[in-house]
């Protein structure tokens, strides 16, 4: 069972005037200067509907919407509606009455917009009609259609630019981790020409020596040390640096850097 058919509103217009016109002694077109255009058979509401592939115009009363006069139109331009030559405003449509009657009579509009946009849903109206017929024709016959060929032909090829994926590849790889924070006494780097040292921490601090934190404990005695590695470093007391203590800073006393970074003689702590 085929859909039924609905009819569509392509066009309304509040109000057009309708005039005899005289007939057509040769073909050279229609006139509107020959009408009396001040004197109009009939004023009233115009609207186009489109009802499968024709489309009607039809002059309706602006109250009541009584029909006056129906014209189809099963193609455009043609017959059916023709504009005349001396005037765009003006156009002679072909009207019926159902029972095989026709007469030709005379339209015309007040504004110049209004004629614009009755001849252009007329238009759109059939160039669908035409894109409808020519979709129906490919789709019983989809072989003569023409066919995308989406192949590589001899000797061609396919170039791909990934020099922005090298970009991006390399700056990600470009960046260096933040090495994490261990707490306690943050460790300066040697001085130029220098050997790495092994710094003191005050008493309850801890220090990290060869990768292993070193807690002390404890800070009275001379004797009192702590084991690194089978080695025992001695924490500095308040007496003199003594040859053990020494032997823990190093050549850190010997650095080339700055004389403020230098050691104190007769203490323990290293004043930066």
């Amino acid at each position: 069972m085929e859909e039924a058919e609905y009819e569509s509103v392509l066009c309304v217009k509040p109000e057009v005037h309708v005039y005899r016109i005289p007939p057509r002694a040769t073909n050279r077109g229609y006139r509107a200067a020959e009408w009396q255009l001040d004197q109009p058979s009939w004023s009233g509401r115009l609207r186009i509907t489109a009802k499968g592939q024709v489309a009607y115009i039809k002059l309706e009363d602006r109250t009541s919407g009584e029909l006056f006069a129906q014209a189809p139109v099963d193609q455009f331009p043609g017959t059916a509606v023709e504009s005349v030559t001396d005037s765009s405003r003006y156009f002679v449509i072909r009207i019926e009455d159902g029972n095989g009657r026709r007469a030709f009579i005379g339209l015309g509009f007040g504004d110049r917009g209004d004629a614009f946009d009755f001849n252009v849903a007329l238009q759109d109206h059939f160039k669908w009609v035409k894109q409808q017929c020519e979709f129906a024709k490919q789709a019983q016959n989809p072989d003569q259609g023409p066919k995308l060929d989406l192949g590589l032909k001899e000797g061609q090829t396919i170039k791909l630019n990934i020099a922005n994926m090298k970009k991006k590849e390399g700056a990600a790889g470009t960046s260096r981790a933040r090495p994490a924070s261990t707490g306690g006494l943050s460790l300066l780097p040697p001085p130029p020409g220098g050997k790495s040292s092994t710094l003191i921490p005050p008493p309850g601090e801890r220090l990290s020596v060869g990768g292993s934190l070193i807690q002390p404990t404890g800070a009275s005695g001379s004797d009192s040390g702590t084991s690194v590695g089978g080695a025992t470093v001695s924490w500095p007391q308040s007496t003199p640096a003594t040859t053990a203590t020494a032997d823990i800073w190093g050549d850190f006393t010997k650095s080339t850097g700055a004389t403020s970074s230098q050691a104190q003689p007769g203490t323990g702590w290293v004043q930066f």
